[in-house]
């Protein structure tokens, strides 16, 4: 299976349809430089999308990995092929899985984790200003909480997702 050639043949659809990339990511659900890898060959389009390509373009799965409209005969001879190089492209172990998912909680929390920082430190400020340890010292069990909430909620995002 040649992933470039695979890759410009989805282009090649995608232009008949008058799609822009931006266009068919969205209605994939996946961005547009998604899509540009895809058509590249640089990654292959995971089987639930080719499932939804097939179907958009009216086309099977086969002749999509194959990167051509095929005939019986050639139907026939690129299937067992497609299905065994689409199976060794397509397997994230489930590392690879944990470790895309944590970075992208991370990304989506970003800005509430700054959030929950700025308030620790707004209250470590103030202890120190009005010489208060209580205080003080509620600015380090805040720390302490928030790392925990934010280990524990990335890890049940993780494992949701991971596992699914």
């Amino acid at each position: 299976m040649d992933m470039v050639k695979m890759g410009s043949f989805l282009a090649e659809l995608r232009k008949e349809n008058n799609l822009t990339q931006a266009e068919l990511g969205e209605k994939l659900g996946v961005t547009n430089k998604t899509i540009s890898r895809w058509e590249t060959g640089t990654y292959m389009p995971p089987v639930e999308m080719l499932e939804e390509l097939s179907h958009m373009y009216n086309m099977t799965i086969n002749e999509l990995l194959s990167g051509k409209k095929l005939s019986t005969e050639e139907y026939k001879e690129m299937a067992e092929s497609n299905i065994k190089e689409t199976l060794k492209a397509s397997t994230f172990g489930l590392k690879e899985k944990q470790e895309f998912y944590k970075k992208k909680w991370l990304k989506d929390h970003t800005a509430i984790m700054v959030f929950i920082g700025l308030c620790i430190i707004a209250v470590f400020v103030a202890g120190a200003i009005m010489r208060n340890p209580l205080i003080g010292y509620t600015a380090i069990l805040m720390s302490v909480l928030a790392h925990g909430w934010r280990n524990n909620t990335m890890m049940t995002y993780v494992e949701k997702h991971a596992f699914d």
